[in-house]
């Protein structure tokens, strides 16, 4: 707290001034300070667009096209996948959720909202994957 609200809090507490009044010096004050400046203000990242896996070769390069594998795969894809898992009947999704239990994916498709794969991107977005083996390097992340 400044030193200018504190001695109008202390003269409204010794009964000097009476509320409205202290309120109307608060309120000049307030109107007094200044802004901060525009540019102070932290500048928000771009929304990722793509989700990247990289491999290179032990000697970095991929030069020989067989050893190196560059895939982006839209995170539209991901967003489009969702809306249209709500198109599916339930019969199906049932038999797709059974399929994918079986196959160590314990999710339930029935409950995958938009706001879900909003929030899985989100936390995409702060991760980085790197992979180092003496065959090559594998990077997984967002951009």
């Amino acid at each position: 707290m400044n030193e200018q609200r504190r001695r109008i809090l202390d003269m409204l507490a010794e009964g000097r001034i009476t509320a409205d009044e202290a309120e109307r010096l608060i309120d000049a004050l307030e109107r007094e300070r200044p802004e901060p400046p525009q540019s102070a203000a932290p500048h928000p990242r771009p929304r990722p667009r793509y989700l990247r896996v990289l491999v290179s070769g032990a000697d970095g390069s991929g030069a020989d096209g067989a050893s190196r594998v560059d895939v982006q795969i839209p995170l539209q894809l991901l967003r489009a996948g969702v809306r249209l898992a709500s198109l599916v009947p339930p019969q199906a999704l049932t038999r797709i959720n059974v399929g994918l239990s079986r196959a160590g994916v314990p999710i339930d498709l029935a409950e995958l909202k938009p706001q879900h794969i909003e929030d899985f991107i989100e936390q995409l977005d702060e991760v980085t994957v790197d992979v180092d083996d003496p065959d090559g390097r594998v990077r997984v992340f967002c951009e």
